[in-house]
C-alpha cells in the first residue's frame, strides 16, 4: 500500500518492489537456458596431476582431495597460506557463510571476493563521507522524481536495462538527465548535456564544477553549515580549479561545465550518481568524494529526491559486501579489527574471538602474491572467474600455476575452473532459495523455481561437506538456507547493515531495507532525512585533489583504453557466452574506435585489430563509432582468450579502496594483416 510520509514537511511516496517493473532485460530472459545447459557440470571433476586433465569423480573423493590439500597446506605453510575468493552475485546466505569458512574452519585471514573490483571505492568514500554504505540511500522509484540527475561513469541503458525507464520518466516528468562518459553512449545520448571527459579525469571535472558553484554563487550555504563539516578546506581545494583549466585536463568545454553547474544546482531537487567510471580507478575514492563534495555543497543530500549514490554492478553486489567476505570485514558492516564486533559474532559462531584471524590482503593483492612466500599457496574459488575478470590477466594466469591446489565452486567449466585441480559443481539461482541485497539495500527473498540436476549440490552443502572433514564443531555450517539467514540476522544485529529485524516469513513479498533492527519496527528506505550516520550525525567533506592515472599515454602507447560492459554479456561471460540467444547477438570480443583513429591506422570496420600494452595484448574486431573520443578505445570485458581484455588492464591499487584502475589504461593498437597467419601483435 502506498503511503505518504512527511520529514521535513515534504511529502513522497512509500516505495513499492521496483524489480525492473516486472521487467527482466535480455540476459535475465534468456536465463533459464542454463539450467539445463549441455555444458552445466553435473559431477565433480579432479586431476590427478598437474599435466593430466580433469576427470570425473564421486563427491567423497573430490570433497577428500580438497581438505586433505587445505590440510597439507595449513601444515606446510600456516593457516594464512589457504585463501577463499568470492563472488558478488552469491546469496547473502552463501556470502556468509564462506567468511564464517574461512574464519572458523580455515581460521585463514586469506579472504576476499570479486566486490573488491566493482563497488569498493564508493564504498570507502561513502563510508568516509556518511558513515554508512548503502548503494543508495533512496528507493530506485525516486530516481523517477527528482529534478535533475547527473550520472557519472554508468551506461544504464546497457548495463542496468531494467531501469532506464526510470530515467525516461524523470525526463517526462520535467527533470533534466546529465551524463559524464568518455563514450556517446545509449545513456549519454538520453542525457540533455553529456559531458565527454578523458578517461581518467573525473575529479578535476567535478572540482571544476564546484569551484563553478561558488563563484557564481550556487552553493547551499545553510545545508553545509547545519548538516555538514569540513567545507572550508574543499572551499580552498577547489579554487585552483578554474573553468580553463579544468577543460585542459578533461576535454569538457567551459560552457558545458558551467550549464551542468546551472542545471544541477538549479532543480528543485538533485541527485548524484556514481558507477565504475569514476571507481575503477587508481584514484576512485577520491573520485567519487569529489562528486560527493559537489553534492554535499549543492544540499543535493538528507532529503527527499535528493543524494548521493553508488549504482551496483553485480547481482547480490550490496549484500556481498555486507556479511563478511571482505579481508576487513565480519557480518553487519562490523571491521574485523573492532574488538566489539569480533566478540559479538564469535559470540554468534560459539567460538573465542581470539580465535578469529585478522584483516586479510585485498582481492589483487592475495592474487598477486598466490604461491609466493607469505602468499596464499592453496585457493578456494566460488561465483567468480578471476581468470578472466582480473586486471594483468597474463599475471592472473602465472600466479594460478604457481598455486599448490585450486578448487574451483562453479555451475560450468569456466576459465578458472579449467586450470583447477578440483572442480564442485554446484547449484544455479533458480535451484536454490536465498536471500539478495539490491543496490536500494533492499533485501529480497528469491525462492527455488526448479531442482537441481542431480549430482549437483549447493554452495552450502560444500561448505558443510568441507568443514566436517576438516573437524569445525558438528553442526557450526548448517545447509537450509532459512537457518544460515536466521543466524546472520543475529550475527548482523546492531551492526550498520542491521538485519536484525528480518526473516523468511517478513520479508515476502517485497522485501525489506536494511537497517531493520526490530520486527516489529518498519524497515528504512531512506537514509539521513535526519542524521547521517557519522557521530556527529553530519557529513564529512573531504578536500581532493585531481591526480593523473597511475599510466599516462606516451610516444610507445599513445591512446587510453576504457572497459565496460555491453547489452547481451555479463562479468566475464561464463554464463551469457553460453546463451544461444546472446552469444548470437554478440558473438566475439570488439575494439570500438573512432573513425579517424581507425583511418590513421588503415584500419576499417570489421577489421582484426590488435591491443597492445605493457602488460600484453589482446584482439577484437574493429567497431568504428564517433561516439568515442579520438584519444580513446572501448574494448569490453566479457571474452576469454586473445579477446580477454583484462590482459592489458593495470593493477595499479587504490590506496584506500585497493580497487585496480580497470578504467584507464595506455595502449597502442595496430591492424592485424590478413596475410599474416599467426596474427603477430604490433611491434
Amino acid at each position: 500500500m502506498d503511503v505518504v510520509r512527511e520529514p521535513g514537511g515534504e511529502a513522497f511516496v512509500e516505495p513499492r518492489a521496483f524489480a525492473g517493473r516486472r521487467a527482466l532485460c535480455r540476459k535475465g530472459s534468456a536465463a533459464a537456458e542454463l539450467l539445463d545447459h549441455p555444458e552445466r557440470l553435473t559431477t565433480p571433476l579432479v586431476r590427478d596431476r598437474r599435466d593430466e586433465p580433469l576427470r570425473a569423480a564421486g563427491w567423497d573423493e573430490a570433497l577428500d582431495r580438497v581438505a586433505g590439500a587445505i590440510r597439507g597446506c595449513q601444515e606446510r605453510h600456516g593457516p594464512e597460506a589457504v585463501g577463499v575468493f568470492g563472488g558478488g552475485g552469491l546469496t547473502n546466505e552463501k556470502a556468509y557463510a564462506l567468511g564464517k569458512f574461512a574464519r572458523v574452519a580455515l581460521r585463514t585471514p586469506s579472504i576476499d571476493y570479486n566486490g573488491r573490483f566493482c563497488m569498493s571505492s564508493a564504498a570507502a568514500a561513502v563510508q568516509r563521507a556518511f558513515g554508512l554504505d548503502r548503494g543508495l540511500p533512496f528507493p530506485l522509484e525516486d530516481i523517477a522524481g527528482t529534478g535533475a540527475l547527473l550520472l557519472a561513469g554508468s551506461n544504464l541503458a546497457e548495463t542496468l536495462p531494467t531501469a532506464t525507464g526510470l530515467l525516461d520518466e524523470l525526463v517526462a516528468n520535467g527533470g533534466t538527465l546529465l551524463v559524464v562518459d568518455p563514450r556517446a553512449t545509449p545513456t549519454a545520448r538520453r542525457a540533455r548535456l553529456h559531458l565527454q571527459v578523458a578517461p581518467g579525469s573525473d575529479m578535476a571535472l567535478a572540482n571544476g564544477l564546484l569551484h563553478i558553484a561558488l563563484r557564481e554563487g550556487l552553493v547551499d550555504e545553510d545545508f553545509i553549515a547545519q548538516r555538514t563539516t569540513g567545507f572550508e578546506r574543499v572551499r580552498q581545494r577547489v579554487g585552483a580549479y578554474w573553468p580553463d583549466r579544468v577543460e585542459r585536463i578533461t576535454g569538457v568545454p567551459i560552457d558545458d561545465q558551467r550549464r551542468a553547474v546551472h542545471l544541477l544546482a538549479q532543480a528543485p531537487t538533485g541527485m548524484v550518481l556514481t558507477a565504475r567510471g569514476p571507481e575503477q580507478q587508481a584514484q576512485g575514492t577520491d573520485t567519487v568524494q569529489a562528486y560527493i563534495n559537489l553534492a554535499l555543497a549543492l544540499g543535493l543530500a538528507g532529503r527527499p529526491l535528493c543524494g548521493y549514490g553508488c549504482l551496483t554492478g553485480q547481482g547480490n553486489g550490496q549484500g556481498g559486501r555486507e556479511h563478511g567476505q571482505k579481508a576487513d570485514q565480519l557480518p553487519g558492516y562490523r571491521r574485523i579489527d573492532d574488538p566489539a564486533a569480533r566478540a559479538h559474532v564469535a559470540g554468534v559462531w560459539g567460538v573465542d574471538p581470539d580465535s578469529l584471524p585478522g584483516p586479510g590482503r585485498s582481492a589483487w593483492e592475495m592474487i598477486d602474491a598466490m604461491g609466493a612466500d607469505g602468499g596464499v599457496r592453496a585457493l578456494l574459488v566460488a561465483g567468480s572467474n578471476i581468470a578472466v575478470s582480473a586486471p594483468h590477466a597474463g599475471r592472473v594466469a602465472e600466479r594460478i600455476a604457481a598455486l599448490e591446489f585450486l578448487c574451483v565452486l562453479d555451475p560450468f567449466r569456466s576459465e578458472t575452473a579449467e586450470l583447477a585441480d578440483v572442480v564442485l559443481p554446484v547449484t544455479q539461482w533458480a535451484e536454490e532459495d536465498g536471500t539478495m541485497t539490491n543496490l536500494e539495500g533492499r533485501v529480497v527473498l528469491r525462492r527455488a523455481a526448479a531442482p537441481p540436476p542431480s549430482g549437483v549440490r549447493s554452495d552450502l552443502e560444500v561448505l558443510a561437506g568441507l568443514a566436517e572433514r576438516l573437524d569445525a564443531p558438528p553442526g557450526a555450517f548448517p545447509v537450509n538456507p532459512r537457518e544460515v539467514f536466521a543466524e546472520l540476522v543475529r550475527a548482523s544485529a546492531g551492526g550498520k547493515a542491521d538485519y536484525g529485524g528480518m526473516s523468511y516469513e517478513r520479508l515476502a513479498p517485497e522485501g525489506l531495507f536494511w537497517p531493520c533492527p526490530d520486527a516489529q519496527a518498519p524497515d528504512t528506505p531512506r537514509l539521513f532525512l535526519d542524521r547521517f550516520a557519522t557521530e556527529d550525525g553530519r557529513a564529512r567533506f573531504v578536500a581532493v585533489s585531481h591526480r593523473s592515472p597511475a599510466e599516462r599515454p606516451d610516444d610507445e602507447f599513445p591512446l587510453s583504453l576504457t572497459t565496460g560492459r555491453v547489452l547481451n554479456h555479463y562479468q566475464s561471460g561464463t554464463q551469457t557466452r553460453r546463451t544461444l540467444e546472446l552469444a548470437d547477438a554478440e558473438p566475439h570480443a570488439f575494439v570500438e574506435l573512432h573513425p579517424v583513429l581507425a583511418h590513421r591506422h588503415g584500419i576499417e570496420e570489421g577489421d582484426m585489430v590488435w591491443l597492445a600494452s605493457r602488460r600484453g595484448t589482446a584482439a577484437g574486431r574493429a567497431r568504428l563509432s564517433p561516439d568515442n573520443r579520438v584519444d580513446t578505445v572501448f574494448m569490453p570485458f566479457h571474452w576469454s582468450g586473445e579477446g580477454c581484455a583484462n590482459r592489458l588492464t593495470n593493477p595499479a591499487l587504490d590506496p584506500h579502496s585497493a580497487m585496480p584502475e580497470f578504467k584507464h589504461c595506455a595502449v597502442r593498437v595496430a591492424r592485424v594483416e590478413p596475410r599474416d597467419p599467426r596474427r603477430s601483435p604490433p611491434s
